[in-house]
C-alpha cells in the first residue's frame, strides 16, 4: 500500500522525478514538436490580475506565457511547477453547442504546457500534460501522468522490473503466446509474434526489436493533440490523445494512446474504462465498455458494454454487447450480441458471430489452455458451442447446436451442423455457392466498401477466391476423393484413384452414405453430403479464379491480350506457391519464412523495417495472385502452362463467361426465394407492403450492381477473346 508523504509546498511540480524539474526535457517525439514557442515571464501587472482574480501560485516566476497571453480570462485557478501558457485570445470555442471562453478557470495546473485558445474549465487536477492549440477540457476530476509513463507501450523504463511490463496474451487464455503491444501494431505483426513460440531466436528478437523502438528514459508527458475536447470525465491518466478526438462522460482512460486525425477522428463516449491500450485512427468506444490490455485497430467500434481483455481487434471491426477474451481477430471481424462469447481464439477476418456463440470457452476442455482457429469467412450460427481445440476451413457456417467434440474442418465453404437423432455430424462442402450465393458474393463487397483506410499500403484480401481459398479447394478434392473412394470401395487399395474415378464419372450413382474421417475426434459417423456437386464446384471455381486474373491483365494492368499470352508464357515453369494469411494480408508462405530469417539474422532491425516489408509484399501481390491462378489452372486442367495456346485462352474464357452469369443467376435466385417462400410473406398484407418494408427484389442495389459487374465482364471478356493473335487472322 502506497503511503502519504509531506513535503513542502514549492516543491510541488518539481519533485516529478528524483532529479527534480524535467522542465524542457521531452523524451516522446510528438512531445518534442510542442517544444517551440517564445515563452516570456509574466508581467507584474499580469500577476497583480491573476491574483486579484484569485489565481494561486507559490512562485509566479515559474510561470511563463506567450505575448499573447490574457490574465483576464485565467481565474480562481492553481498553479504548481513549471507552467507554460499559449495565447489566450478574447474569444470562446464553439463544439456541438458546447460554448466556452477560452483560458483556466477553476481548475488546478501543476507543470503543464498549454497550447494557445485553449478552454481548460473546472479540471480539478492536471499534472505533466502538454496540450495542443483550440483544445476544451470541461468538468474533469484528474489528469495525471506518472514519471515512468508508457502509453500502452509494452516497454519498461529506466530502473523498472521486468514485472511492471505490460504483455497481452493473444490466443491461449494460459498466457502461453504473449505479445508486447506497442504504437503502430499491426495485425500482422501481432500474428507472426504468436506463431512459432518455439523459435526462442526468433521470439527474442521481437521483443528486442519493440524495445529499442521507444526511449527507456523516463518523464514523458501525456499529450492532448490540437482540437480535442474533453468533457465530464472522471480519470486521464498516462496518456496521448491526437487531434481532433472527442472525450466524453469516460470513468477511466489510462495508460492509452489515442490515435485521431481531422479526417479520421476517435470518439469515446460515456461509462467507459480503458486501461493499458493503443486506439487506432477513427475509432468509436460508446457506452459502458471495457478494454484492458488491447489494441484497437483502425476504424473499428467498441460499444453497449462490450469487454476486450487481453485481445487484438483488426482494422474495420465492431464489437457490441459481448465479451471478447485473450483473442487475435483479423480485420473485418463483426460481434454484436450480448450473449456473445469468444475466448482464446484466432480468428482471421471477414467473420460475424451471432448470438449466443460461445466460441472458445475453456470451461469445455480440461484446462485453460485450449485453441480455437478459423480462417477468414468464420460465421457460427445462433447458441453455437464449440470444444477445444478445434480448427475450421475458410468461409465455414455452423449450424445452432452444442459440437461436444474437437472439430478439424479442412474444407472451405461447408455448411456443418450436427444429426442428433442419428447421432453424427454432417458437412455440406461448397455450401454458399450452392445455396446461398447472394450472402457470400455480398459478403465479399461487404467489407471492400467497409475498408475506410485512408493510407492502404497493406493489401487486405475480401476477395473469396483467392491463393488461400484456392489452395483449401485443392486440399479438398483429394479429401472428397479419398471419402469417396473408402465409403464405396472401403477394402480397395489405392481409394483415392477409385474415388476420382467414380466422381468423374456421371453414370455412377452416388447413392450411399459417403463418410470423411479425420474430421471430429470422436467414433461417430462424419457424413460428407453433395460429394460430386462439390467436387466439381471447386474444379469450376478454380478455374473461373484464374481466368478472372489472366483477364485481370488486361483490365488493371493495361496489357494487350498478346501481351498478356507473353507474360504467361514467362511463367511457364511456376509452382503453385502454399500462402499465409498474416492479419488479413495473403502472403506466400516462403516469403514469412525469409521475413523470419531476416529477423533472426539482423537483416530487419526495426518494426519500420519490417512494415516495409509488407508494404513490399502487398505491392508484390497481384503478380504473385496471378502466377499462383496461372500454376492453378495448369494442375486443375492437368495441363502444363508451356502447351498452353491461343484456342486454350478462348475456351477457358468462355467457360468463366458462363461461370460469370451462374454466378449472377444464383445471387438472384437465391435472394428470390425470400420474396417467394409464403413463410417469409405472410408477415405483409401485400406484395406491396412488403417492397416498402425491405425493398423491392429489382431495386436491390447489390443485384443491380452485380448485373453491371456482369455485363462488364462479358464485354472485356469477349474483347479479350477478338485480340487474341489467332482470333484476329
Amino acid at each position: 500500500m502506497g503511503k502519504v508523504n509531506k513535503q513542502p509546498l514549492e516543491k510541488l511540480g518539481f519533485d516529478w522525478l528524483n532529479e527534480g524539474n524535467i522542465k524542457n526535457e521531452y523524451h516522446l517525439e510528438s512531445n518534442k514538436n510542442k517544444a517551440h514557442k517564445e515563452y516570456r515571464n509574466l508581467s507584474e501587472q499580469e500577476v497583480s490580475t491573476l491574483i486579484l482574480n484569485q489565481n494561486y501560485s507559490p512562485n509566479w516566476e515559474n510561470i511563463f506565457v506567450t505575448d499573447n497571453f490574457n490574465p483576464n480570462q485565467v481565474r480562481n485557478s492553481k498553479f504548481y511547477g513549471t507552467i507554460k501558457i499559449g495565447n489566450i485570445s478574447p474569444v470562446y470555442l464553439d463544439y456541438k453547442d458546447l460554448k466556452l471562453p477560452t483560458g483556466v478557470y477553476n481548475s488546478q495546473i501543476i507543470n503543464c504546457e498549454i497550447g494557445d485558445d485553449n478552454a481548460i474549465h473546472h479540471v480539478r487536477y492536471m499534472s505533466n500534460y502538454i496540450t495542443g492549440n483550440d483544445v476544451i477540457l470541461l468538468n474533469i476530476n484528474d489528469m495525471e501522468t506518472s514519471p515512468n509513463a508508457k502509453f500502452g507501450n509494452g516497454i519498461l523504463k529506466e530502473d523498472e522490473t521486468e514485472d511492471k511490463r505490460i504483455w497481452i496474451e493473444l490466443c491461449n487464455e494460459n498466457g502461453g503466446r504473449p505479445i508486447l503491444p506497442f504504437d503502430g501494431m499491426q495485425a500482422t505483426d501481432a500474428y507472426i509474434w504468436t506463431r512459432n513460440r518455439h523459435d526462442h531466436v526468433f521470439q527474442q528478437k521481437l521483443k528486442e526489436i519493440t524495445e529499442a523502438s521507444f526511449s527507456k528514459k523516463g518523464g514523458a508527458y501525456s499529450e492532448i493533440g490540437n482540437q480535442v475536447v474533453i468533457k465530464n470525465s472522471n480519470m486521464i491518466n498516462d496518456v496521448i490523445i491526437g487531434d481532433y478526438a472527442y472525450i466524453k462522460g469516460v470513468n477511466k482512460l489510462k495508460n492509452v494512446t489515442v490515435h485521431s486525425t481531422e479526417t479520421a477522428f476517435t470518439q469515446i463516449g460515456e461509462g467507459c474504462e480503458i486501461v493499458n491500450g493503443i486506439i487506432g485512427y477513427g475509432c468509436r468506444i460508446f457506452y459502458g465498455v471495457k478494454a484492458v490490455r488491447f489494441i484497437l485497430s483502425s476504424f473499428s467500434q467498441l460499444k453497449y458494454g462490450a469487454r476486450l481483455i487481453n485481445s487484438f481487434l483488426g482494422d474495420n471491426s465492431t464489437i457490441s454487447c459481448c465479451e471478447v477474451l485473450n483473442s487475435l481477430l483479423f480485420p473485418a471481424h463483426e460481434q454484436h450480441h450480448n450473449n456473445s462469447f469468444l475466448c482464446a481464439a484466432l480468428i482471421m477476418g471477414q467473420s460475424n458471430m451471432a448470438a449466443g456463440a460461445t466460441i472458445g470457452s475453456n470451461h469445455n476442455s480440461r484446462s485453460a489452455d485450449g485453441e480455437i482457429i478459423a480462417k477468414r469467412g468464420f460465421w457460427p450460427g445462433l447458441c453455437v458451442s464449440l470444444k477445444h481445440n478445434s480448427k475450421f476451413a475458410s468461409y465455414s457456417l455452423i449450424v445452432k447446436g452444442d459440437f461436444l467434440y474437437e472439430l478439424n474442418i479442412k474444407i472451405p465453404f461447408s455448411l456443418i451442423s450436427t444429426d442428433v437423432q442419428n447421432d453424427r455430424l454432417i458437412i455440406v462442402p461448397g455450401y454458399w455457392f450452392l445455396y446461398n450465393m447472394y450472402a457470400v458474393m455480398r459478403n465479399s463487397k461487404k467489407f471492400i466498401g467497409r475498408d475506410k483506410r485512408t493510407i492502404k499500403n497493406q493489401h487486405l484480401e475480401y476477395d473469396i477466391l483467392a491463393p488461400d481459398t484456392i489452395n483449401e479447394m485443392f486440399e479438398s478434392l483429394d479429401i472428397i476423393e479419398e471419402a469417396v473412394g473408402k465409403s464405396i470401395y472401403p477394402h480397395w487399395p489405392n481409394s483415392k484413384n477409385e474415388g476420382k474415378k467414380i466422381l468423374l464419372d456421371q453414370n455412377f450413382k452416388l447413392g450411399q452414405d459417403i463418410y470423411i474421417e479425420n474430421v471430429e475426434c470422436s467414433k461417430r459417423k462424419v457424413v460428407l453430403l453433395k460429394a460430386r456437386e462439390s467436387y466439381q464446384l471447386f474444379k469450376r471455381l478454380i478455374r473461373h479464379y484464374a481466368t478472372t486474373q489472366i483477364l485481370g491483365q488486361s483490365t488493371s494492368e493495361g496489357l494487350s491480350a498478346a501481351q498478356v499470352i507473353e507474360k504467361i508464357q514467362s511463367l511457364k515453369n511456376i509452382k503453385r506457391k502454399e500462402f499465409e494469411n498474416l492479419g488479413g494480408q495473403i502472403v506466400p508462405r516462403c516469403d514469412f519464412k525469409k521475413l523470419m530469417d531476416d529477423i533472426k539474422s539482423d537483416e530487419l532491425k526495426t518494426w519500420k523495417e519490417i512494415h516495409q516489408q509488407y508494404h513490399s509484399w502487398s505491392a508484390n501481390y497481384r503478380h504473385e495472385k496471378f502466377a499462383h491462378a496461372l500454376a492453378s489452372l495448369a494442375d486443375i486442367t492437368e495441363n502444363p502452362i508451356d502447351k498452353w495456346d491461343e484456342s486454350f485462352i478462348a475456351q477457358i474464357i468462355e467457360e468463366s463467361i458462363e461461370t460469370q452469369k451462374w454466378i449472377y443467376d444464383e445471387i438472384y435466385r437465391s435472394r428470390k426465394k425470400d420474396y417467394d417462400n409464403p413463410f417469409r410473406t405472410m408477415v405483409y398484407e401485400n406484395r406491396e407492403e412488403m417492397d416498402v418494408v425491405i425493398g423491392s427484389l429489382e431495386d436491390n442495389s447489390f443485384i443491380q450492381s452485380e448485373k453491371v459487374e456482369l455485363d462488364s465482364y462479358i464485354q472485356k471478356a469477349k474483347i479479350f477473346i477478338k485480340n487474341l493473335p489467332n482470333q484476329q487472322s
